[in-house]
């Protein structure tokens, strides 16, 4: 069996590009939060953290699957579909958390 070797196209490397900037804000939210967690320790900013930190994994795990993974791209493979399972879950855990954080 011979493998297809992935070529990089332009729009490939805006979008890695896109997607680094893109971890790079949700991690810099993180950092804010848990800092603001650090000096305040009120529940709201607890749960905010944790919502943004969920968040920061689950665009990590995002981004990997769909940029990095050039051989799980088959949406049967096992892999790709977990990971993208896991990706979905840290996003809802995330705005469910900042959610609970903003009403509660």
């Amino acid at each position: 069996m011979i493998q297809r070797m992935a070529t990089i196209t332009p729009a490939g490397i805006v979008l890695l590009l896109l997607r680094l900037v893109l971890l790079g804000f949700s991690l810099g939210l993180t950092l804010i939060s848990f800092r603001a967690y650090r000096d305040n320790r009120t529940e709201r900013l607890k749960y905010a953290f944790v919502g943004f930190a969920s968040i920061s994994t689950g665009v990590a795990v995002t981004s990997l699957t769909t940029q990095l993974l050039f051989a799980a791209r088959d949406p049967t493979t096992g892999l790709f579909v977990g990971l993208q399972v896991a990706g979905a879950a840290l996003f809802c855990v995330g705005f469910g958390a900042l959610y609970y954080s903003l009403y509660s």
